[in-house]
C-alpha cells in the first residue's frame, strides 16, 4: 500500500471518507506516516473503537499533535486505570453545577463585549468569541487573567488548535503558543501549591493542583499545566462553532426568530446540528492491541485505527440528507452514544469521549441565542469553508458590523462561494 500522508494533507476531511467508499464494507486499508492504518465508521465501528480490549491510545497520538493540541503525557495518551484516574480530574471539574457556572461567566463576558460594540464597527466573530470564551473560562477556572492579557492568551489557545494538523507556519505558531502557556500555568500552579496564590476551592486550578495520579503522587508542575490547559483550551476552541453559528444564521436566517423566541429545545437541536454539519475533527486515532476483525475485514495488531468522525457525521444512512442543515432532525430523535461523534463516542466516564462535551453544548446553547438576538449586518466577504484545511475555518473568520435595529442588511448569498460541507 502506498503511504497516503501527502493525500491526507492535500484532501483534508474528504480523504478518509473517499478511501472508505472504495471498499464495499466501508473499511479502508491504507498507510499513514509510514504505518499501516485501517479507517472505520458507523455506530458499530465507534463501539469497536472505544473498547479498550480492541484499541488503545497510548502509542497512537503523534508527537506533532502532542506538541500542539494535547500536550505531552496528557490524559489523551493514557489507557486503562491510569486513564480513568487522570480523567477523574476532568470529571470532577465538569460537574453540572460547574458547567452552569462556566456558562454564566462566559455569558457575562459576551454581554460585556456586545455592550462595547458600536454601529459600523468591524467585528471578527471568531476572534471576538475566542476572547469571550477565554475570559469566561479563566474566570471560572480560577486562572488569574488581566484584561490586557485576554487577547494574547486567546490567540495562543486557538493557535494550539489551529496548528495541530499541518506542518507549516500554523504548526510552529501552535508549538510556541503551547510552550508559553504551559510555562504560564505551571507558574500559576506552583504559586497555588506554595500558598502564594489563593484560588476558589473546587475550581479547576484547585482540582488540578491537588490531583494525585494513579501512583499517588501529585502531577509535576509542567504536566499539571498540560492538564489545566486541557480544561481551558477546549473551551476557547468553542469559538470555531460560534463562528459557524454566525455562518449558519446568515445562510439559513429562518432559524434566527425561533432562537430569539426562547425555544430551548430548538436551541439545543441547533447546537447538535452545528456540531454534526460543520467540519472540526476529521478523525480520531488509536492502535489495535491484537489481531482483530470488523465486518469481515482484518485489522492487524499494532495498526493505526482511524475513526472517521467527519464521514460518520455526514453519513446518509444515519442522518438522511446529511448535507442539508436541518436542526429539526434532533427535535424528535434521541442521540445514541455511538451516533453523533464530533467529540467522540461512548461513555465519557469510562472511555476517551471528551468529558467537556456537556460544557460545549451548554456554552453554544447560550451563545447562539445571544448571537441570534444581536443586531448586525454581514458585509461582503469570503465566506468559503474549505474541506482541505484542518481544522476548517470560514476564510474571513466571519465579519459582522453591529447595527441599531432588527433590519440588519444581509449579503446577497448568491455572490458568495460557500461550501460548508462539501
Amino acid at each position: 500500500m502506498l503511504d497516503e500522508t501527502a493525500r491526507l494533507l492535500v484532501h483534508g476531511y474528504s480523504w478518509l471518507p473517499a478511501l472508505r467508499r472504495d471498499n464495499g464494507t466501508g473499511v479502508a486499508h491504507t498507510r499513514v506516516m509510514g504505518q499501516r492504518a485501517v479507517g472505520l465508521s458507523g455506530p458499530d465501528a465507534v463501539r469497536f473503537f472505544y473498547d479498550e480490549d480492541h484499541v488503545q491510545r497510548r502509542t497512537a497520538i503523534p508527537g506533532l499533535v502532542q506538541s500542539t493540541l494535547f500536550g505531552h503525557h496528557a490524559v489523551h495518551t493514557l489507557d486503562g486505570a491510569a486513564h480513568r484516574k487522570r480523567k477523574g480530574l476532568f470529571l470532577q471539574a465538569m460537574t453540572r453545577p460547574d458547567v452552569a457556572d462556566l456558562v454564566d461567566h462566559t455569558a457575562a463576558a459576551w454581554d460585556d463585549a456586545v455592550t462595547a460594540w458600536r454601529p459600523g464597527q468591524r467585528v471578527v466573530l471568531f476572534d471576538q468569541a475566542a476572547r469571550v470564551l477565554t475570559r469566561g473560562v479563566c474566570r471560572w477556572a480560577g486562572v488569574p487573567l488581566a484584561d490586557a492579557d485576554t487577547a494574547p492568551v486567546a490567540r495562543d489557545l486557538t493557535a494550539m488548535v489551529d496548528g495541530f494538523a499541518t506542518l507549516g507556519p500554523r504548526h510552529w505558531r501552535a508549538r510556541r503558543a503551547r510552550a508559553r502557556r504551559e510555562a504560564w500555568l505551571a507558574d500559576v500552579l506552583r504559586r497555588v501549591r506554595e500558598g502564594r496564590l489563593e484560588t476558589r476551592p473546587g475550581s479547576a486550578v484547585d482540582v488540578v493542583a491537588r490531583h494525585r495520579d494513579a501512583d499517588g503522587e501529585p502531577l509535576e508542575p509542567r504536566l499539571a499545566a498540560v492538564e489545566l490547559l486541557n480544561v481551558v483550551r477546549p473551551t476557547a476552541a468553542v469559538a470555531w462553532f460560534v463562528m459557524f453559528a454566525g455562518h449558519a444564521l446568515h445562510r439559513w436566517p429562518e432559524h434566527r426568530e425561533r432562537l430569539r423566541g426562547g425555544d430551548r429545545a430548538f436551541a439545543e437541536a441547533f447546537v447538535h446540528e452545528l456540531r454534526r454539519f460543520y467540519p472540526f475533527a476529521p478523525f480520531l486515532g488509536g492502535r489495535a492491541v491484537r489481531d482483530l476483525h470488523l465486518r469481515g475485514e482484518a485489522i492487524p495488531r499494532g495498526s493505526l485505527v482511524l475513526l472517521d468522525v467527519f464521514g460518520q457525521n455526514h453519513d446518509g444512512d444515519l442522518w438522511g440528507d446529511p448535507y442539508a442543515f436541518r436542526p429539526q432532525r434532533f427535535l424528535d430523535r434521541p442521540i445514541g452514544a455511538f451516533e453523533l461523534i464530533p467529540q467522540g463516542g461512548g461513555d465519557p466516564v469510562t472511555n476517551h469521549r471528551c468529558p467537556g462535551e456537556p460544557a460545549t453544548i451548554a456554552l453554544l446553547r447560550t451563545l447562539v441565542v445571544r448571537l441570534a438576538d444581536a443586531d448586525y449586518a454581514v458585509p461582503s466577504q469570503d465566506l468559503t469553508i474549505s474541506l482541505r484545511r484542518i481544522p476548517a475555518m470560514v476564510r474571513s473568520r466571519f465579519v459582522i458590523t453591529p447595527t441599531e435595529g432588527r433590519t440588519a442588511e444581509r449579503t446577497d448569498w448568491s455572490e458568495q462561494a460557500v461550501t460548508p460541507a462539501g
